[in-house]
């Protein structure tokens, strides 16, 4: 037995479900998609494997079939703010964070794993990722992540929480890993940086300070052109709906 969730119930039928009404009803932009072969190439990544020996690149046909292109200055990066992140992008209309792509999308708040020498997918546990880095949930977000990066142009827009344990900054994190070695600088003309604190939260982290400046100082270090901005009143309007 492992010690991380089991893979949520009804697997298949949610990541058809959100197949189709991703292309049908959140973004139809991104034209035709076979959500059946989308459904083979995710359960093929990890089904009949060890669940801890799951590597990022087992996704690539997943990708390549739920690969669409993310709009120009609409990438919004994050660290430990997910739901105010969701209200704020309003699923891709105002910006379209790693959630808002088709890709990642499909697999948003889910868990899976499959077992060795077994087609089944396993509904009692799976590995967490204190357990074995390589398991199926974490080497999904990492390709997701590469990908995504790679293909966010013009303004990017990072979001981080100003009262989060540890600093709005996490390392080792997505965003410190394997987000910011993937951008592509030539493709990018600013990045903007917001700490938002949580509502009537600690002031942790801010612009300038801490974790934060450590993103600031390697973000300048790699030659892009940084802003930071602590507490934007626009972005903290959207506390009320996370």
């Amino acid at each position: 037995k492992w010690k991380g969730e089991g893979t949520t119930q009804n697997l298949e039928s949610i990541i058809f479900g959100r197949c189709y009404d991703y292309i049908r009803i959140v973004n139809p932009a991104v034209g035709e998609k076979n959500c059946s072969q989308i459904w083979e190439a995710f359960k093929n990544a990890f089904i009949n494997k060890d669940p801890c020996s799951i590597l990022p690149e087992d996704y690539e046909l997943f990708i390549n079939l739920t690969f669409h292109t993310i709009p120009p200055n609409k990438s919004l990066f994050w660290e430990n703010n997910q739901l105010l992140v969701n209200s704020f992008a309003d699923r891709g209309r105002r910006y379209m964070s790693l959630g808002d792509t088709l890709f990642g999308f499909v697999g948003d708040f889910l868990n899976w794993c499959g077992q060795a020498d077994s087609p089944g997918l396993d509904y009692e546990s799976c590995p967490t990722t204190m357990e074995c880095e390589n398991n199926a949930v974490e080497s999904f977000w990492r390709m997701a992540s590469v990908i995504y990066a790679r293909h966010s142009s013009g303004v990017i827009h990072v979001l981080l929480n100003g009262s989060a344990d540890g600093g709005a900054y996490p390392q080792p994190g997505f965003f410190a890993d394997y987000e910011i070695p993937n951008l592509q600088k030539d493709k990018i003309s600013q990045i903007v940086i917001w700490v938002v604190d949580d509502i009537e939260g600690p002031d942790i982290d801010s612009c300038g300070a801490h974790s934060v400046k450590t993103l600031e100082t390697r973000l300048k270090t790699l030659g892009y052109d940084v802003t930071c901005t602590d507490n934007n009143k626009y972005v903290k309007t959207f506390y009320q709906y996370a």
